[in-house]
């Protein structure tokens, strides 16, 4: 078994920092782009800086012949997540949308269980439910500080977290030996075509200009290419079951940028609802201390 380095433990940290500050990005490009053309921008930049990456590694072969697999994941954990989650920040501030999608973890063990076979405890089972706990306390935050603008931002956040859940186990269980950047890439790749059509449609009558360009590179070349990469990368070497520890380190990072920056408010409800979250991912991946919440069936 591999025992995890604390060079894993820094780019856990490097790359929780990076994701949180993509709901920064979101939260600044979103309404200057809309969410579509944003996130086509988005994944075409990212693209231009991992294809000949790809090409020069020599992994454009190994993309070719699991292209079917990475064009699922494309669409589960790029290309539609992403849309869905730019609409939310359109209507709810980057630290809440953070906190949001750290119910990934256990979206994920909730289709490991159902479609692959793991256990999931009694224990695992009321992490569920605390965790969702922590979304409904969310969603019914009355403070009009708390940044929530449309009853479906939340509910489009959250169906981007179950398509996430069903990527990491695609990734996992099918794409096992695959490289990262032929995952990152291909799925750029589907992604840039699959949103032309539709970003075309949807693009600005006046093109922004000055500094909110910057946010889109931010969100392709660093927290989509280089940070996916390095997730990829993580999950080969720790698993995905360590890798996804991030989720409880994105959402302080968030909360951060967002308050430093956007000057965003920090609410009880939030940080109420954003401790039922994390303690029911906690409790549902196993990963307190002495608790072995997940195990594949033998």
């Amino acid at each position: 078994m591999y025992k995890v380095t604390l060079r894993d433990y820094v780019e856990l940290l490097v790359l929780s920092a990076i994701w949180g500050s993509s709901f920064l990005f979101l939260r600044i490009a979103s309404p200057e782009f809309g969410p579509v053309f944003l996130i086509e921008l988005r994944v075409a930049s990212g693209l231009v800086i991992l294809m000949p990456m790809c090409l020069l590694m020599g992994k454009f072969k190994e993309l070719q012949q699991n292209w079917k697999m990475i064009f699922v994941v494309s669409l589960t954990n790029m290309a539609i997540p992403f849309c869905f989650f730019a609409y939310s920040a359109l209507n709810m501030g980057a630290g809440i949308l953070s906190i949001v999608n750290a119910t990934v973890p256990f979206f994920t063990a909730s289709i490991a269980f159902i479609f692959y076979q793991q256990r999931l405890s009694k224990l695992g089972l009321i992490g569920l439910l605390v965790g969702f706990s922590g979304v409904v306390v969310l969603v019914f935050d009355p403070s009009e500080s708390s940044g929530v603008t449309s009853q479906l931002a939340i509910p489009s956040a959250l169906f981007a977290c179950v398509l996430y859940g069903i990527a990491l186990n695609l990734v996992a269980h099918k794409l096992q030996g695959v490289s990262g950047i032929s995952i990152t890439t291909g799925g750029l790749f589907f992604s840039t075509l699959l949103l032309l059509p539709f970003s075309v449609l949807e693009q600005p009558e006046v093109m922004p200009q000055g500094s909110v360009w910057l946010s889109v590179l931010a969100l392709g070349i660093v927290c989509t290419g280089f940070g996916y990469i390095l997730f990829y990368r993580l999950i080969a070497r720790i698993g995905s079951q360590k890798a996804i520890m991030t989720t409880y380190l994105i959402p302080i990072f968030s909360i951060l940028w967002g308050n430093l920056f956007l000057a965003e408010s920090i609410t009880l409800f939030m940080v109420f609802g954003g401790i039922l979250i994390l303690m029911g991912v906690g409790m549902t991946t196993g990963k307190f201390p002495g608790v072995a919440i997940l195990s594949n069936r033998t």
